[in-house]
């Protein structure tokens, strides 16, 4: 399962992920975060509450990745990782595609 608080204002979104970012849960995930792009020239995620991260979680923070990168917007940034979710970054080199703030 997966909670999300999402928070747009100016063009900067704000969102609080809950639980695990997995196969069930990305696509919807990225569904709702693909209607939000249009009028996003900033991303800033929270993954304090964030448990897990699966190859389904990865490709949806590629996605929004793609789509700041091809806009000229800032690399997503992505606060509060845990150590799980890390290793997974660092063994799938997402801690050099996203911005990674620890």
């Amino acid at each position: 399962m997966l909670n999300t608080t999402k928070e747009l204002e100016n063009g900067e979104l704000f969102i609080a992920l809950e639980g695990r970012l997995d196969t069930v849960t990305a696509l919807p995930f990225e569904s709702e975060l693909e209607k939000l792009l249009p009028e996003v020239r900033q991303i800033t995620m929270d993954f304090e509450k964030l448990d897990y991260v699966s190859s389904a979680g990865l490709r949806s923070l590629l996605t929004a990745q793609q789509y700041m990168e091809d806009n000229g917007y800032p690399d997503v940034k992505i606060l509060h990782v845990n150590n799980t979710i890390m290793n997974i970054f660092q063994l799938t080199g997402f801690d050099k595609v996203l911005d990674v703030v620890e």
